[in-house]
């Protein structure tokens, strides 16, 4: 079996939980390095969770010999060059979502993994996960029938930091570093499921705007879309609503029944249908990217194929570009 040396760029929040402890948990692979910007970070992380080498510099942890894979968990700004600086290398990627700030830079991407041979990977671990795979085997059994309409809504009220005025926001603020707003870090989750749910989407258009002005990037959005399979759909976000308005749901209407379910929160699977409301708990295990970082190495290992590609997710980042207008 071949062994997977994983080095991660980046080793911020979502590499503590979400995904960092994951890679070790799977036979044939392992966390040989990490490399933060700062010292300290760098340092601590490799300290905490028993990694030999850290780094400061991307370019050191790259060309390590040791390294055959690279982790790619920093902003979305950045995704373009250190996925392609690993390819050209022949270091696979796994890359955290979105795979890019732009369509544009997706393409980038793409081209360089193409050219090389060398796979990209990107980290829409929900497809995985055992909450969505049961939505994914409710619809596909039939049990809401023909589905006819989507609908995507949610609401949050502001968090502290988004008051900042006049300070440094957050990145997921700052456009030139996500992408946009919100929207671009949460939505693709909700767009890759739908797409891995019911086929591409070919047609979107979106209305964003701005309405507490607490920061530069939109703060509230509507949207509608059309997929490759015909069926239509719309959303909402907003992320400055009152506490009243909190909502996470996505409703597939069927022509037998309705299913409902969240993104973030798990609430249970809610199916209606003639015979009445039914509930569905799924757990899920307690490092999400688990199935997903597994999938991948399984791929790197060449026994088994993981779908989860730079291509795939390039599909979405064109939805979340169409819905802001920028392209």
């Amino acid at each position: 079996m071949k062994q997977i040396n994983w080095g991660f760029i980046g080793c911020g929040e979502v590499t503590e939980k979400k995904s960092g402890p994951a890679f070790n948990e799977v036979e044939g692979s392992q966390v040989v390095a990490v490399m933060s910007r700062s010292e300290n970070k760098a340092r601590s992380y490799a300290e905490r969770h028993h990694v030999r080498k850290w780094y400061t510099d991307s370019s050191e942890l790259i060309e390590d010999p040791d390294v055959n894979a690279v982790y790619i968990a920093t902003p979305p700004s950045s995704h373009a060059t250190f996925a392609i600086m690993a390819m050209r290398a022949g270091k696979p990627c796994y890359i955290e979502k979105p795979l890019a700030a732009s369509y544009n830079d997706c393409i980038r991407i793409n081209r360089i993994s193409e050219q090389t041979g060398v796979p990209c990977f990107v980290a829409y671990y929900r497809r995985y996960l055992p909450y969505f795979q049961k939505v994914k085997e409710i619809i596909e059994s039939g049990t809401i029938g023909n589905v006819v309409n989507v609908q995507v809504r949610f609401s949050v009220p502001p968090r502290d930091l988004d008051f900042q005025s006049g300070k440094e926001m957050p990145w997921r603020l700052q456009p030139d570093i996500a992408g946009g707003g919100y929207f671009y870090d949460l939505a693709p989750h909700q767009i890759d499921l739908l797409q891995n749910l019911f086929g591409v989407i070919t047609r979107a258009h979106g209305y964003p705007a701005n309405r507490a002005h607490l920061y530069q990037a939109e703060d509230t959005l509507s949207a509608c879309f059309f997929f490759e399979s015909g069926i239509p759909g719309s959303g909402s976000w907003c992320f400055v609503g009152h506490e009243s308005a909190k909502e996470d749901c996505i409703e597939v209407i069927g022509e037998k029944g309705s299913l409902s379910f969240s993104v973030f929160t798990y609430q249970p699977i809610e199916v209606i249908t003639s015979e009445g409301k039914n509930l569905i708990t799924v757990p899920n295990p307690p490092y999400v990217q688990l199935p997903l970082i597994k999938s991948v190495i399984q791929h790197l290992q060449g026994i088994g194929k993981c779908d989860c590609t730079s291509v795939s997710a390039t599909a979405v980042n064109w939805v979340l570009d169409r819905v802001l207008w920028k392209n």
